[in-house]
């Protein structure tokens, strides 16, 4: 069957990546041209498929990237070429994104498009404030207008009597630079001048700012603030209800810029539950998961696999790996039978009991010394220890094993090696600290986060960033780096390093409460 040209139209929705629709992601990731739009965020297009081409149309106020027709003669000259075309717009495209012409435009040219419709920010944003558009006891009925529509317009499209004295909520997509006109119109036509008004930036993300006022004060708070665009304009009583209804702001993290620096593979776990707090998640893999490229110690290692007393898991790394080339050797679990098995920690034992394995312990404190300690009763000398583990790994497990007289091969399985490029802009975020933590997981992480913006930069960072690590181990190694390091989990799991996080957060709010 051949492939047949089309172009999809896709709302990307209001911001917040998990607001994306299921539909909107599966058709990102069979893409080969993507076009997208100013408002679409870093973590929509990062789901795309890495092989497209991204081609950016964005527009800001007196700025376009492309015209509107530039845009349209765009995807019919992508179509044309008989790729998956994928027009990424912001909230809904039919909801003043002009998709409604884009079409037309495709159409006309003899192609075809599907619509794929996304959450519209009209009623998201507000929701994310805490602000209901319809409420039983306030309003049941709901307007979207466009704030674009420019003062001194011969013939306005706009019926504004009919807004001011016959529609409950007003919701104004794109006006804060028409403000001062529509607060004005509005009242002109009737409606009260102290009728509540909410104004919210970057609504969904973890950004997100909410400005409130009335009709009547809204502007002059606007200009005391330095309030930017782009903002949601709701107007109406249901602005009331955000004082109860407020949820997204509450959230333990909410504000918080968080610096990921572990590899992309391992990162989804810390990023979702720093996201699921409120905070923003900002990937920065410092590390790349390398695989040996000779693993015949482990294949020799496999061969007298009855012969080990003990196997020791000290990563979900080398726990992949190890079953991966078992597996490849056409060999099971079965061929660990007899053995002991020891994890360094709950998500490597995870790890191992998801593959149906027993797991006889894992220390209380999760590092090397942990592991020695509850080993010291139980391993015998002259017992055999399988080690599989990353290349530069902490001695000390080893050493000490073999001074107990207990016989160790430690076979090599990968290496954290320093990740490829990462954009200039985020590297200056950093460097500037415009983010609030900078968070490490290993003391692979701290070392080639500090190849990769520079040993130079160090004391930059560190004046103007909290450091938070998942365990001693990794803070003695950023401490020998140069950072003074703030926060250090109790527990060293990712679970632990979120909790440490909050704790922080915490006591800046109430420090800063009682300031």
């Amino acid at each position: 069957m051949d492939k047949k040209a089309i172009v999809y139209l896709v709302g990307a929705g209001p911001g917040d990546p998990g607001l994306f629709t299921l539909k909107g992601k599966k058709i990102l990731e069979k893409a080969e041209v993507i076009i997208y739009d100013r408002l679409v965020s870093d973590g929509i297009l990062s789901l795309g498929n890495p092989e497209a081409e991204y081609i950016y149309v964005g527009k800001t106020a007196g700025q376009h990237a492309l015209s509107q027709d530039e845009i349209n003669d765009l995807l019919v000259e992508k179509a044309a070429t008989g790729k998956i075309v994928v027009r990424l717009k912001g909230g809904d495209p039919f909801l003043f994104g002009r998709g409604g012409e884009e079409a037309l435009y495709i159409r006309e040219h003899d192609y075809d498009y599907e619509v794929v419709p996304g959450i519209s920010s009209a009623i998201a944003v507000p929701a994310y404030a805490g602000i209901p558009v319809t409420h039983r006891d306030s309003t049941s009925s709901l307007a979207i207008i466009t704030g674009h529509e420019k003062p001194g317009k011969q013939f306005s499209s706009i019926k504004w009597k009919e807004l001011a004295q016959g529609i409950g909520t007003l919701v104004f997509l794109m006006g804060v630079e028409n403000l001062e006109f529509i607060c004005q119109q509005l009242i002109e036509n009737g409606k009260a001048a102290d009728t509540p008004v909410a104004l919210v930036r970057w609504g969904t993300l973890p950004s997100q700012e909410v400005l409130s006022g009335t009709l009547e004060n809204i502007n002059s708070k606007v200009r005391e603030t330095s309030f930017k665009p782009p903002a949601v304009i709701i107007v109406g009583d249901v602005v009331k209800l955000r004082g109860q209804l407020n949820w997204i702001e509450n959230k333990p993290l909410f504000g918080q810029k968080i610096v990921v620096t572990r590899a992309r593979t391992q990162a989804s776990r810390l990023v979702e539950g720093i996201n699921e707090l409120g905070g923003e998640a900002i990937e920065f893999p410092s590390i790349v998961i390398q695989k040996e490229e000779n693993l015949n110690s482990l294949y020799n290692a496999f061969e007298h696999l009855d012969s080990y007393n003990w196997i020791i898991f000290t990563s979900v790394n080398a726990v992949d790996i190890f079953f991966a080339e078992l597996r490849k050797q056409e060999l099971d679990i079965r061929s660990l039978y007899g053995s002991n098995i020891c994890a360094i920690g709950p998500a490597t034992r995870k790890s191992l009991e998801e593959r149906g394995l027993k797991v006889e312990f894992i220390p209380e404190e999760y590092r090397a010394e942990g592991i020695l300690q509850e080993l010291e009763s139980r391993v015998k000398k002259g017992e055999w220890v399988l080690l599989p583990r990353a290349r530069g790994a902490r001695a000390v497990l080893p050493d000490t094993l073999r001074q107990w007289g207990v016989r160790v091969n430690e076979v090599i399985l990968y290496e954290a090696v320093p990740a490829g490029k990462v954009s200039k802009a985020r590297i200056n975020d950093i460097l500037e600290g415009r983010i609030d933590y900078l968070t490490f997981t290993s003391s692979s992480t701290v070392s080639n986060f500090v190849t990769m913006v520079g040993r130079d930069n160090v004391l930059r960072v560190d004046k103007k960033v909290k450091v938070a690590c998942i365990g001693p181990v990794t803070a003695e190694t950023a401490h020998a780096h140069g950072f003074s390091v703030d926060i250090v989990a109790r527990e060293y799991t990712i679970d632990g390093l979120l909790q440490a996080l909050i704790d922080d957060s915490n006591r800046e709010l109430s420090a800063g409460s009682s300031g």
